[in-house]
This record gives structure tokens, sequence and C-alpha cells, in this order.
């Protein structure tokens, strides 16, 4: 395998210049889905790559339950450096493995938690809290899925624009936007070279809800004023993984974008301009850590099955 093992650990930083280009260019329903599709398959990628090399690490360590034919040299010979590389596997893994988990149990906890705190109200898709904090949020949950706000936003917004809320909140749930906003932040967790692209998801989801939104309403300005009024008072939402009204950012340029044109459709970029490049790029890079991995481990799996005592 030599060296193209590792392959998949340092490709997500392809992906860094992809994220502003999608973020800037790329309508965002487009640019949603490219950089949550590239920001999955890559973290998977990386995490498949140290699972095989902790494999090599782990066979060398004395006590080891693997059979005593993993640790041959032969078997150490598919990994270069497979002395350093796979003992500094074994908990790197292990560090991904209790990030990820640590994620998805904050992000199921708090849901249950709103959820249970909602459970006495009327069972309607708003639900407005007499709250002093102004905050808004989409909170997932298939038929229980709710838009909560409270008064004190609401005091600050005009009835136009809270429609424009209503209609951002229901944009979130409608497209599922706290998938691609846990998705994204596990395969940072997976691989810290692929924070930039959970950075420009959170922008883009609200950016498609804010087109959204601009389509409800039927007024773009309206829109922005709105999200430029609950910035200035709103303290965002409870958790990274819920999307929410006035968070994250950047507030000045989605505000910017809405007093603009309208984005061109989420159609696929031609290789002949920059983001049309940089989105070819995404793409390849992928392809190529997904090819690498999936090479890496049926080698190593041949590797393991001849090196095994019968």
């Amino acid at each position: 395998m030599g060296v193209f093992v590792f392959l998949p650990l340092v490709l997500p930083l392809t992906a860094w210049p992809v994220a502003r280009l999608a973020e800037q260019h790329l309508h965002p329903r487009a640019a949603t889905r490219l950089l949550s599709g590239v920001a999955v398959v890559m973290a998977v990628c990386s995490t498949v790559c140290l699972g095989l090399v902790m494999v090599v690490g782990t066979a060398q360590l004395p006590g080891n339950p693997l059979p005593d034919g993993w640790s041959d040299p032969e078997v150490r010979a598919a990994v270069p450096y497979d002395e350093v590389a796979g003992k500094a596997a074994i908990p790197a893994l292990f560090a991904v493995l209790v990030a990820c988990g640590r994620t998805l149990w904050r992000h199921g906890r708090l849901r249950r938690g709103a959820h249970r705190a909602l459970a006495g109200l009327p069972g309607t898709e708003v639900v407005v809290l007499p709250d002093g904090v102004p905050y808004a949020y989409a909170l997932p949950g298939g038929r229980r899925a709710r838009v909560v706000v409270t008064t004190a936003l609401l005091h600050c917004l005009e009835p136009a624009e809270r429609r424009a809320l209503f209609a951002h909140e229901r944009a979130h749930l409608r497209a599922g936007h706290h998938r691609f906003l846990l998705a994204v932040r596990l395969a940072a967790r997976a691989n810290p070279f692929l924070r930039p692209l959970r950075t420009a998801v959170s922008c883009t989801t609200e950016r498609w809800a804010d087109e959204d939104a601009a389509q409800a309403v039927g007024s773009r300005r309206t829109v922005a004023r709105a999200i430029g009024k609950a910035a200035l008072v709103s303290r965002g939402t409870p958790a990274p993984t819920l999307a929410g009204f006035a968070a994250p950012g950047p507030v000045p340029r989605r505000v910017a974008a809405l007093l603009g044109p309208a984005p061109a459709g989420p159609n696929w970029p031609s290789a002949f301009t920059a983001v049309g490049l940089a989105a070819w790029g995404a793409a390849a890079g992928t392809a190529a850590s997904a090819m690498s991995s999936a090479n890496a481990a049926v080698t190593m799996v041949l590797i393991l099955h001849a090196a095994t005592p019968l």
C-alpha cells in the first residue's frame, strides 16, 4: 500500500478552498449538499484509514488478543513507519470515537430535553414561550417538530418580519437542516481538517432557509431586516446542531446576499469557472479518498487473511 494508505488523512486539506468558493458562489441548497457529502465521505475514509493502521499498531503490543501472525514483518511492511504510525493511530482512533460519541450524545440529550419541556404545551407547529430572553430555533422530531420562539424576540419584530422568522424556521424543518449540521459536525470531529466545511455548511443552511423565507413572504428586504434585528438581540440556538434564525453567521454576509439578487438555480457549475473547478476538484478528491480507503482496506484484509494461522 505504501504511503497511499495515509492519503485519506490529508486529502481533506483540499476541501478548504472548496468550502469558501461553494459558500460564496453556489446556490445555498447545492452548496449544503455538496459540502456535507464531501465532509461525510472524507471523514469515513480517514476513520477507516486510522482503523487499518491501528490494527498494525495493536498487533505489536504485548498481550494483544489478535492472532500472532498479524504482527509478522510481512504485515507490518504494508504500512510505512508501522511502529510509530501504528501505535499513534490507537489513541487517535479512540479520540475520534469518543468525540463523535459525545457529539451524538449531547445532540440527543438536548433534543429529548427540549421535547420534554414542551410536552405539556399545545401540539402546534409553532410554540411561543413567555421568556424574556430573545431566541428562536427549529426543533426537529418528525411529527413532533416545532418552531420555538420567545415573546422577547417577537416583540422586537414587525408583523411582516415575524412571518419571515416563521417561514425561515419552517424551511429548516422542511429541509432537515439539522441532519446536515450534525453530519458535518461529526465529520469535523473525525478529522479536524474538515472544520472549514463545518463552518461553511453552518452558513449555507442559514442562507438556504433565508432564500426559502424570502420566497414565502415575497420580500427579500423584509427577511434581511428581520435577520438584522434578531442578530442584535438574539442569543442564538441552544446547540450548534440545531438551526436558528440569527445564528450562525456571518449575519452581515447573509443580509448582503438578501439585499442582492436571488441566487441562480442549484445547477452543477461549469468546470471552466473558479467555483466549478473547485467543485470538480472536491469531487475528485473525495473519489480519490474513497478509492484509496477501499484499496487499503481490501489489501489489508487480504494480507491479514494470509497471515492468519489456519
